[in-house]
């Protein structure tokens, strides 16, 4: 402002200097002509002059009364401030810069700042060059004094208005106990204090250990006055506890009013933070507190009785409030569940008896238990759906077994009948009821995500393509079935098989919901998650996927069953129309393949399932030379000797007789510790072990590492009615061995066996 000030003075005597330089010119001006505009101008140049000054003076009082503003402003701000110049030279400072910096005459910002940041030059220059254009800015710097925020602001006339701030640091986050305004301390099994909140530390003076250093009699009645030792000697405080759990007590401290401590009773526990309710021994509700009334809802009222407020406990609430009254209680809390009718609520219920004027009452504590009751009901759910898998998969390899037997026996009677026999018709048809049978078993193996897959390389739009002709075939004239593909579609690494039965079940079911007819819709995608898509309590990884979707313009599902329908056995259909195996299938075929299923539904509208692949990677083989074949002679199935180990007598006797009537020398062990010891015999020339892979006892795997270690260039057949993935890991570590799901057919089990031999 004083710059400002003195540049306009030395204009106003610059234009005086030449007004007085064109009068004396004018006086010796020879001609008078020349004198008259000489004067005139002077004259002029001598106005301009006088209305300069006028003006600079004006403003001058304008900037002095803005400046002075500013500057009484500032001294009365408790953080530190400063008027500077553009340069950065100090022209004011307020008593609380000056208190908490080094500021002398002639100093500047820069210098002053020095000592408290890095690099102050270039904090400062940084922030005047945003204020210069935007008019103020700000920035928070982490220093060696803690975090301070620098800001400045323009002043025109005055230069750049600066606050330095301290910001308190920010306090840890404080438990739960912490931020309640109330003395409460956390009691132990033993009576041990393990915890002490602020206030109640204040109020004792310090922190105690034990019980009999906070009450001078022992035990106290809670939800009674109890004479309590204080920081200020002995006082009466009420008492209230609150169980915690695990054996744990909370102890809250409330004031006793000096006068009507008669009447406030209850009412001290208003502004507790956990819902309470003051029940009498009847059940109605004498009084409750704010926390309780925001739980409960509108519902609960004085003289309510608490069985119109909750129910689920399994028998009456009157014979509970007196079980409890009466001690009788082996279990403390019930899980219960509101009767408000705009949301459903579950509450845990503690019952606390109290005496209060010589009467008995009930103090219930309530906590929300509604996210934990959902949390159980998705963990039963999960239990079940694995209880079922593994009941599925147990009752599918005792029924592999079985069917096994059927039709290893069927075939055998085959071979001594011809066409022309009149029994012929009757073994082929229990022979493909064995086999509808084994394609039961197959789903109930899929849905326990145990059954054999042989993944392959898949191209959806063959695949697809294929199945084409059969999908039309279900679905019938009334519905369209259309079908749309990527342009560039990646291939998928699937067992064909399951696939193609799981779009047969998903065709069906969107068949079944348009009994009127209408559209179904294939569309094949590839989708690529930049993130994880998260859904259905299922987490699909970021990557590239093959998407299916199979559509229907049906009557959809409703909510509450969409959640339901990968269930094994739930069916929306009437009786005798549907197993409910469908999409319990599909889903343990895609979970078992590594993919993703999902549903989407709307009542009216229709439903779309959604399947997620993973994309194959096709990785370029390396260039290697050929390994020369290996050149083993060509046998006949005559030429062998089979170890067959099998626990299950009739599988056993059908699958000896089976290889005997190929001409194969079979040698029978019921159990791996009798193969063991048929081995024991060096002269035996064993060329194949044949053996269940679950037995009682020693199962298969081990006994033929064991084997193995003195006959290592024996061949291994395992067979099994579970899935090969349940063993695959150890079957990968024994040479030489292949994999025989149940049940099998006598020439599957020869040429397996043959196989293995040459």
């Amino acid at each position: 402002m004083a710059q400002a000030f003195s540049q306009g003075g030395r204009r106003t005597e610059m234009l005086l200097a030449a007004g007085f330089l064109l009068a004396v010119l004018a006086l010796l001006a020879p001609l008078r002509i020349l004198s008259l505009g000489l004067a005139g101008g002077a004259g002029t140049v001598v106005v301009c002059a006088a209305f300069l000054w006028w003006r600079g003076r004006a403003a001058t009082q304008v900037e002095v009364v803005q400046s002075t503003a500013i500057t009484d402003f500032i001294q009365n701000d408790a953080t530190p401030g400063f008027i500077a110049s553009s340069d950065g030279a100090i022209l004011s400072a307020n008593p609380a810069a000056k208190a908490r910096f080094e500021v002398g005459e002639n100093s500047t910002l820069a210098a002053v700042l020095n000592a408290t940041f890095a690099d102050p030059g270039g904090l400062l220059f940084r922030l005047q060059t945003r204020a210069a254009s935007s008019g103020a800015a700000q920035e928070d710097v982490m220093t060696r004094s803690g975090h301070m925020r620098l800001s400045v602001h323009e002043a025109p006339g005055a230069g750049f208005i600066w606050r330095i701030e301290q910001i308190a640091a920010r306090s840890g986050p404080k438990t739960g106990q912490d931020g309640i305004a109330l003395p409460m301390v956390m009691v132990g099994r033993s009576g041990a204090i393990l915890f002490m909140n602020d206030p109640a530390r204040a109020l004792v003076g310090g922190r105690v250990k034990a019980l009999d250093r906070l009450f001078t009699q022992l035990p106290f009645t809670p939800g009674q006055a109890c004479e309590i030792t204080t920081a200020d000697g002995p006082q009466q405080r009420l008492v209230a506890e609150v169980d915690a759990g695990a054996g744990r007590r909370a102890l809250y401290f409330l004031p006793v009013a000096e006068t009507a401590a008669e009447t406030q009773g209850w009412q001290a526990f208003h502004d507790l933070p956990v819902p309470l309710i003051k029940v009498a021994p009847d059940g109605k509700v004498q009084s409750f507190n704010r926390m309780a009334a925001q739980l409960i809802g509108v519902c609960l009222t004085e003289d309510a009785h608490l069985s119109d407020l909750m129910e689920g406990l399994g028998r009456s609430i009157t014979d509970w409030l007196t079980d409890t009254l009466a001690d009788r209680m082996v279990q403390k809390s019930e899980f219960l569940r509101l009767t408000r009718a705009d949301k459903e609520v579950f509450v845990q219920v503690v019952l606390n008896p109290i005496t209060e004027n010589g009467e008995r009452a009930l103090i219930a504590v309530m906590h929300d238990a509604t996210e934990l009751k959902s949390l159980e009901a998705k963990f039963v759910q999960s239990q079940k759906m694995q209880a079922i898998g593994q009941l599925a998969g147990g009752v599918a390899h005792d029924f592999n077994n079985l069917l096994t037997a059927i039709s290893g026996h069927c075939d055998l009677l085959l071979l001594r009948h011809d066409q022309g026999d009149s029994d012929y018709a009757d073994l082929v048809q229990i022979n493909q009821n064995a086999n509808r049978a084994a394609a039961l078993v197959g789903q109930l193996l899929a849905f326990s995500r145990k059954q054999t897959l042989r993944p392959e390389k898949l191209d959806l739009r063959d695949t697809l393509a294929d199945l084409t002709h059969l999908l039309n075939r279900l679905v019938g004239e009334k519905i369209t079935l259309t079908l749309s593909h990527d342009p560039v579609l990646q291939p998928i690494r699937a067992d064909k098989r399951q696939f193609e039965q799981v779009l047969m079940n998903l065709v069906v079911n969107a068949r079944d919901a348009m009994p009127g007819g209408g559209e179904i819709r294939i569309v094949t995608e590839c989708a690529t998650l930049e993130d994880p898509l998260t859904r259905d309590r299922v987490t699909v990884p970021a990557g590239e996927y093959v998407t299916v979707q199979v559509g229907d313009d049906g009557t959809g599902i409703a909510p509450d069953k969409l959640e339901k329908v990968f269930e094994p056995f739930f069916t929306t259909k009437r009786t005798g129309e549907g197993t409910g195996l469908g999409l319990s299938t599909a889903y343990g075929i895609i979970k078992q393949t590594g993919g993703y299923i999902f549903a989407d539904s709307i009542v009216g509208t229709g439903t779309t399932f959604t399947l997620y692949f993973p994309v194959m990677e096709v990785s370029k083989p390396a260039a290697t030379k050929p390994a020369a074949p290996e050149i083993r002679p060509l046998g006949k199935h005559e030429d062998g000797v089979i170890l067959l180990v099998e626990d299950e007598a009739p599988v056993r006797a059908f699958a000896s007789r089976a290889l005997r009537l190929r001409g194969y020398t079979v040698l029978e062990a019921d159990s791996a510790e009798a193969a063991l010891k048929t081995l024991e015999d060096l002269s035996l020339n064993i060329d194949v072990f044949v053996t269940d892979v679950v037995m009682p006892g020693m199962d298969g795997p081990s006994w033929v590492r064991e084997a193995l270690k003195a006959r290592p260039e024996v061949r291994v057949v395992f067979v099994s009615g579970y899935a090969e993935d349940s063993f695959g890991e150890k079957q990968t570590r024994i040479p030489n061995s292949v994999f025989l799901p149940k049940p099998f057919s006598l020439n599957e089990l020869t040429e397996t066996v043959h196989r293995q031999l040459h």
